[in-house]
């Protein structure tokens, strides 16, 4: 599933095409797609929209409208694409959203009419899996009021990090991968911040003291903005682009040696996910 730093440079990428341009239609192709509104209200509410801005929450793409947010979770295999000229849709496309591209050589009411196959552009949302969903609403609480602070945002400081983590008891890296904790962190960048902080994923979030919070803080800061550099991590068939997974200190590098003590890499399941810790960097 992308991450924070994975739908981050979605929305880096998107920008640049996205905002200032007017939506014209919208072909929903797969119906469960969309979580809110029905599909005859989306496609009427989200006709002549003008895109505002393209940002994150979270694990949520952000494309603010005039009138609405749209919300976009890509989930384990969802992405998205610019495509231009006479696109036809390929076999996982959910959802594509036609564009008027401002060319000087023709007006919108040209474009609309179809003159030019170089005038038309489509955001397209690809979702092999079918996991992804897509929310528009005037209401963007109702979506993400839910989520954590930001790690990368001032609210995300090493004190909120220490009082948060003692005022629960869990295993730390389930609390991590709480989104309405903290918003953002998924299976990789949780284990690559656990082994740089030097703390077992098991460790009962209330026995951590304040320098190991603060060590933590800075890790998990770290990793991520190292993916966000790096553009992401590319793992497998659904995710493209990035190369952070090159330079994974831990995750999914069982039995190959540790870039700080050589001991080799374990893998075990913390609230059935996958994770992988260095024994001995790593002591409970």
């Amino acid at each position: 599933m992308p991450e924070l730093p994975e739908v981050e440079t979605i929305a880096r990428t998107l920008h640049p095409h996205l905002v200032g341009e007017t939506i014209l239609s919208a072909n929903l192709r797969w119906a469960r797609t969309l979580a809110t509104p029905s599909a005859r209200k989306f496609r009427e509410q989200i006709k002549g929209q003008k895109i505002l801005g393209v940002s994150r929450r979270g694990k949520f793409l952000n494309i603010q409208l005039a009138d609405f947010n749209l919300f976009v979770h890509l989930r384990m295999s969802g992405d998205l694409f610019i495509k231009e000229g006479d696109y036809k849709p390929a076999k996982h496309d959910r959802l594509i959203l036609r564009f008027y591209f401002a060319l000087p050589a023709l007006s919108p009411s040209q474009a609309v009419a179809g003159d030019g196959d170089r005038s038309i552009k489509y955001l397209v949302f690809t979702d092999a899996r079918k996991f992804g969903r897509v929310w528009l609403t005037d209401d963007p609480e109702s979506v993400i009021g839910g989520l954590g602070p930001e790690p990368l945002s001032d609210e995300f400081t090493p004190q909120w990090l220490f009082s948060a983590l003692r005022s629960r008891r869990r295993h730390l890296k389930p609390l991590l991968l709480d989104q309405t904790f903290l918003a953002g962190l998924g299976n990789i960048y949780t284990d690559e911040a656990l082994h740089m902080a030097r703390l077992h994923p098991l460790a009962a979030s209330d026995s951590v003291k304040r320098k190991q919070a603060e060590r933590l803080h800075e890790s998990i800061r770290a990793v991520l903005a190292e993916g966000i550099r790096r553009n992401g991590a590319s793992i497998d068939w659904v995710y493209r682009g990035g190369e952070f997974q090159n330079y994974f200190r831990v995750y999914d590098r069982e039995g190959k040696p540790c870039p700080v003590c050589r001991k080799k890499i374990e893998r075990l399941v913390v609230g059935q996910r996958g994770t992988h810790v260095c024994p001995k960097c790593q002591k409970m």
